[in-house]
């Protein structure tokens, strides 16, 4: 179908977010490596009317992941480690559950660790939260056994790739921020992704998340994971696309 036919049909597609009284979503189209088309929709800011704009940037929860494991691999390109590797060679302080978790399965949600935000969840906390990476290991210091065997199932797991990013930072001696931005980020030429590590750093251009609180009004819906690996990056659909 030609662009001119298309774009008409897309922008009717996100009409009903396309004002200044809702939260919405930015949109790329790319063709033969070029953006051929890109637009936000709605607001980033409902506050201070703040419109989306394909340079906005957005928390891209799970799809984070996607990012730790291509820094878990740069690592291993590097020589410096094996997918096959016990964790704990790496993070010693993690319980022995009598069976070897490997670095793989981690990867590939294979290793039986308990995911956290459950455990977080059933102890009385709650998903506004926030939670440092020292509380996260003293939860799973606790933790006694794990759901089953390394290898023997696959079972989604936040744990594993929190615990991913940790080894990238003792490897590199750098934080996740700053090795991804230095082997990632900038030779892709993302110039405004990053792991936002730090809940309270102010980061230009973030749109806010929202959630329906009732008729004829949102609510906030909050964001404050300091734990990058399993979530917490920050870009743009036009970062995304080159």
């Amino acid at each position: 179908m030609e662009l001119e036919k298309l774009i008409p049909q897309i922008d009717q597609m996100f009409a009903r977010w396309d004002n200044t009284r809702s939260p919405g979503c930015a949109l790329a189209l790319i063709q033969d490596g070029e953006i051929v088309y890109k637009r936000g929709y709605g607001m980033a800011s409902l506050e201070f009317g703040v419109p989306i704009t394909p340079t906005t940037l957005f928390q891209i929860g799970s799809i984070s992941k996607q990012f730790t494991a291509m820094a878990i691999a740069i690592l291993a390109d590097d020589g410096l480690l094996s997918l096959d590797d016990d964790i704990r060679k790496h993070i010693p302080e993690i319980p022995d559950f009598g069976e070897t978790i490997t670095i793989r399965h981690l990867v590939h949600h294979t290793s039986g660790l308990r995911s956290l935000d459950e455990v977080k969840m059933i102890a009385g906390g709650h998903f506004e939260d926030v939670t440092l990476f020292s509380e996260y290991m003293e939860m799973l210091s606790q933790q006694r056994a794990l759901n089953f065997k390394p290898g023997e199932k696959h079972l989604y797991c936040n744990t594993g790739y929190t615990i991913m990013a940790s080894i990238v930072e003792r490897i590199s001696g750098k934080s996740m921020r700053e090795f991804c931005d230095e082997r990632m980020f900038k030779p892709l030429g993302m110039q405004h992704t990053l792991f936002h590590d730090n809940h309270r750093m102010v980061v230009p251009g973030l749109a806010q998340s929202y959630a329906p609180g009732g008729p004829g009004f949102f609510e906030r819906e909050a964001l404050l994971h300091g734990l990058p690996g399993s979530t917490s990056l920050l870009t743009s659909v036009e970062d995304l696309l080159y």
